[in-house]
């Protein structure tokens, strides 16, 4: 069907940088948009950053000027670029996939997560 792999989470020292990478693979005939999201311990889920497939971008206000996403449509790859970490970014990071995969059904998709820990 369809997975999607999430990679380079970590524990980072406040004011560093970290670049998350999530691979769409399978039965997936087009990617919409794509985007990134975390959630907090005893926090909802939010969004932090989106990207369509034609570019066009939008960011969470806390992130805004530190967080850059990003997609190669060639690979099914989204990425987010952090840079300036604070520790109110720790938390876990899911990718998030609009697409239509099998049998041309269009689906919402996340990957497994990926935790990111700010901390001295």
């Amino acid at each position: 069907q369809v997975q999607l792999a999430e990679s380079g989470g970590g524990l980072v020292q406040p004011g560093g940088s970290l670049r998350l990478s999530c691979a769409a693979s399978g039965s997936i005939f087009s990617i919409n948009a794509m985007g990134w999201y975390r959630q907090a311990p005893g926090k909802q889920r939010e969004l932090v950053a989106a990207v369509t497939r034609g570019g066009s971008t939008k960011y969470a206000d806390s992130v805004k000027g530190r967080f850059t996403i990003s997609r190669d449509n060639a690979k099914n790859t989204v990425y987010l670029q952090m840079n300036s970490l604070k520790p109110e970014d720790t938390a876990v990071y899911y990718c998030n996939v609009d697409l239509i995969g099998p049998e041309l059904v269009r689906g919402d998709y996340w990957g497994q997560g990926t935790q990111v820990t700010v901390s001295s």
